[in-house]
């Protein structure tokens, strides 16, 4: 697989923002429709459990309003399952949640959580939704995806991104031969989780990888320069990668 990556934009800390002051602003889905403007191709949104940033009315608002793919991050809950199978988002990513954690932290345990995962997921794709599993680049986890019959796995980069040098370099291998294994087994690979200007490039030229999904270093760097030129650089980044 190879040709053009596509960019998915996280909004949810325009949200973040927003909730500080519990005011109407800065809107998560004006940030959706001007992200899409500046060439994302697709918007995610992770509704949690505390409802910490994005909530049930922005998810309501994103489905009916965006003019790209909605990816809709969730816990495996019967809560969350409910409002996926109500609004039938594009795409739907089953991410671990800890009620403490800052951020997610590390990927789903697809093979040891078979029993729990599998019948939400026969749901999701008997309703249409494109389901993504939130992995750490491991055989084991893919090969739980292949069996769960989940279409898409989303490959955790939080290690790689915070490593340098030759640890760095050995995560990078290690997301390559993940994507490589998934894409061999007709599991679509994304990759996600703390990616900056500075750390993109070598995910980005992964040839398997069909996209990436970029949030708290674009919303942050748009407080400086403004969501659409930055959305725009890391376009631009990901299409030189390829």
């Amino acid at each position: 697989m190879s040709g053009k990556l596509r960019l998915g934009v996280n909004i949810d800390h325009v949200a973040t923002v927003r909730n500080a002051r519990g005011s109407g602003y800065p809107d998560p889905v004006r940030a959706a429709l001007l992200a899409a403007e500046a060439g994302a191709d697709g918007i995610t949104a992770h509704l949690r459990e505390d409802r910490r940033h994005i909530t049930d009315d922005d998810i309501a608002r994103l489905s009916t309003g965006l003019t790209v793919p909605l990816n809709l991050e969730m816990a495996a809950t019967e809560e969350m399952l409910a409002i996926a199978l109500r609004h039938r988002p594009h795409a739907v990513c089953i991410v671990p949640e800890k009620r403490e954690e800052r951020t997610t932290e590390g990927g789903l345990d697809a093979a040891g959580q078979h029993n729990h995962l599998a019948p939400m997921i026969a749901q999701l794709n008997d309703a249409g939704c494109r389901v993504s599993l939130f992995i750490e680049p491991d055989p084991r986890q893919i090969e739980a995806a292949l069996r769960l019959r989940a279409p898409v796995v989303e490959l955790h980069t939080g290690r790689y991104a915070e490593l340098e040098g030759p640890a760095q370099a050995e995560e990078l291998r290690r997301l390559a031969d993940a994507a490589a294994l998934a894409a061999k087994n007709g599991i679509e690979p994304h990759a996600g989780h703390g990616l900056t200007f500075d750390n993109v490039v070598p995910v980005a030229a992964i040839p398997q990888l069909a996209e990436l999904n970029i949030g708290h270093f674009l919303i942050g760097e748009a407080i400086f320069d403004g969501l659409a030129p930055v959305v725009m650089r890391m376009r631009a980044l990901m299409d030189e990668a390829r």
